[in-house]
């Protein structure tokens, strides 16, 4: 698989923004740089010897990022957080056609984000029996099972509801509408489960999206990221090692396809 994605997503960062701080956290990690901080869920595992041992406080962000591509996901972890601390800003998702969500009443009464599955969901609706494959086991996601054909695809199997992700290979190809989480980017996963998938309406899903248009134009028929709009809040989730505060700390934003039906 070429690294096409990876390396337009580094070549789009200019040489001269630096890294102030980073930290990889138990949950969350975040890469704070002149451009805004960005975050992305620690993802483990990989290899076990690690390519990189400096420190890159003081340098180019560019070099940071090029952690994307390391086998080690630890690493990894960092170089998507150092995308996302470029591509997060505000003023470059704007010019992608940002709509940012708030929280909607739900049939129960309760208030809740609007999601990536609660925008999409009159248009899923709308195609009797349509298939769904989502890529992460989300919170949620079995509310899909009340209106569509769900299957959900989880390295680590929770309950009845999941099965291995390595049955993306025969489930993709014939959905009709694909949930990836951005984890997959980290784990390099993420060119593979695209092609799989490119006959399927694509939403890559959470804050480890990198909302750019390489990953638009790699497959992404809608982005389902996340900007940074407290960094004080989400410098304190990752060091404690707690929850990630969503329209505290983050604001979920969504990039690419129309919205709805």
């Amino acid at each position: 698989m070429e690294w096409t994605l990876y390396d337009q997503l580094i070549e789009g960062i200019p040489e001269e923004v630096q890294v102030r701080d980073y930290a990889l956290g138990l949950c969350w990690s975040y890469v704070e740089a002149e451009s805004a901080m960005g975050v992305s869920y620690t993802c483990r595992g990989g290899s076990t010897q690690p390519t990189c041992c400096r420190d890159f406080r003081g340098l180019p962000l560019r070099e940071l990022a090029t952690l994307s591509k390391s086998w080690r996901f630890e690493e990894a972890t960092l170089g998507v957080a150092a995308l996302n601390a470029w591509y997060g800003q505000r003023r470059l998702v704007d010019a992608l056609g940002a709509a940012y969500d708030a929280p909607i009443e739900m049939p129960d009464g309760t208030l809740r984000n609007q999601d990536a599955f609660e925008v999409l969901r009159p248009r899923i609706e709308s195609q009797r029996d349509a298939r769904v494959v989502v890529v992460g086991h989300f919170p949620h996601v079995s509310r899909i099972a009340e209106y569509a054909q769900l299957t959900v695809l989880e390295r680590s199997c929770r309950d009845g509801l999941d099965i291995p992700d390595p049955a993306c290979e025969f489930l993709l190809p014939t959905a009709d509408f694909a949930f990836i989480t951005g984890v997959t980017l980290e784990n390099k996963t993420a060119p593979r489960l695209l092609e799989l998938a490119r006959e399927a309406f694509v939403t890559m899903v959470g804050p480890s999206v990198t909302m750019a248009q390489p990953l638009l134009d790699a497959g992404v028929d809608m982005a389902a990221g996340s900007i940074v709009i407290d960094p004080d809040r989400a410098r304190f989730a990752v060091k404690s090692g707690g929850a990630m505060p969503f329209g505290s700390a983050l604001q979920m934003v969504t990039i690419g396809a129309q919205r709805t039906a």
